[in-house]
């Protein structure tokens, strides 16, 4: 167990420290569950009432909230963020792997960068670099001439295939696969004709990929994923995609070929986006909404309907199917409206 003290808390946040410095922290919890030892946070002013009652030791708190709590607390900017920031510093999930396991099967042409780890039944294929205290999981496989960047960690059983780099700091989740053909065919007289995939996957530092999540290669340039981005469990990024730095993409999305994605982005659980579009940076798109056209403005889209009883529902969508009907119904009204004037 980790344990710091809560004045060393304050200094790594630099939060104002009120209460007692010396007190030990060995994790985080709600205010409703939190009990000693733990600190808790208030970011949301529907859980006001709650801090009352809090067992926690201490509680991260915005400056407007300080007055209203009489126990150890740290005062900063954003609690939210602070508490993030708190939850790495006792973070005890352990290493994707430890040492390098007898059973890791690895290329001699492969180089490995000091303090590298290797879980059991591992495959590194040919020219393959794994930067400084990579890790890698058990049963995950990077194929040939791939690059890993310098702490990045790939869970168990992830896949990687060939020509993918990954830059530093990187986590890859259980199950996912970077590098897998995208859905490159032509017809010739209803036979599907497979086109090779020859580009790769290029992905930038500080990146976190989900759990079986799939990025696809590029059909000749790269798929792109740039830094700091994040994308959640099973989501699908076909070829040639290009995401934009710190863009955000939450699970079940599916983003078909050659995207353009833009920075700061925010795209819902659920949504689709087809292929051969872009979004301008600072885009937010609600979840389960399907985007079919050109976003050159920032905003909030959306598209989903709200959930409703089904007789409602079915009442309109069958009058849904009746808008053109009523459009053009309006439209003579209009016409003879005119008229008559």
């Amino acid at each position: 167990m980790k344990q710091v003290t809560l004045g060393q808390l304050a200094e790594h946040l630099g939060a104002e420290l009120k209460g007692d410095g010396s007190l030990l922290i060995s994790s985080v919890a709600t205010l409703e569950d939190a009990g000693a030892g733990q600190i808790s946070f208030l970011a949301n002013s529907k859980y006001r009432a709650q801090l009352e009652g809090t067992k926690a030791s201490a509680v991260l708190l915005a400056p407007k909230d300080a007055d209203t709590y009489e126990g150890n607390a740290l005062i900063l900017k954003d609690p939210y963020v602070g508490f993030a920031r708190v939850a790495q510093l006792l973070d005890t999930t352990p290493n994707a792997a430890e040492g390098i396991h007898a059973s890791a099967v690895i290329d001699p042409s492969a180089r490995l960068g000091e303090g590298v780890s290797i879980g059991a039944n591992a495959v590194i294929g040919a020219n393959v670099i794994l930067g400084d205290k990579v890790q890698i999981g058990p049963g995950t496989v990077v194929g040939q001439d791939s690059i890993i960047g310098s702490g990045t960690r790939l869970w168990a059983n992830v896949t990687v295939y060939h020509d993918v780099h990954l830059g530093m700091d990187c986590i890859v989740h259980s199950g996912a696969v970077i590098g897998s053909d995208g859905f490159g065919y032509a017809n010739e007289r209803g036979n599907w004709v497979k086109i090779p995939q020859t580009g790769g996957v290029r992905i930038g530092n500080n990146v976190e990929i989900g759990a079986s999540t799939t990025i696809d290669r590029g059909a000749l340039s790269h798929t792109e994923i740039h830094d700091g981005v994040i994308i959640d469990n099973q989501v699908q990024i076909a070829h040639n995609d290009v995401i934009g730095a710190h863009t955000a993409i939450a699970g079940n999305t599916t983003i078909a070929g050659s995207v353009t994605i833009g920075k700061y982005c925010i795209l819902g659980g659920n949504s689709a986006v087809a292929g051969h579009l872009s979004i301008v940076d600072g885009t937010h798109v609600s979840g389960a909404t399907n985007v079919t056209s050109i976003i050159r403005e920032p905003g909030v889209y959306s598209s989903a309907t709200v959930a409703m009883e089904n007789k409602l529902w079915r009442r309109n969508t069958v009058r849904f199917r009746q808008l053109d009907e009523l459009f053009q119904r309006v439209k003579v009204l209009e016409g003879k409206q005119q008229e008559d004037k």
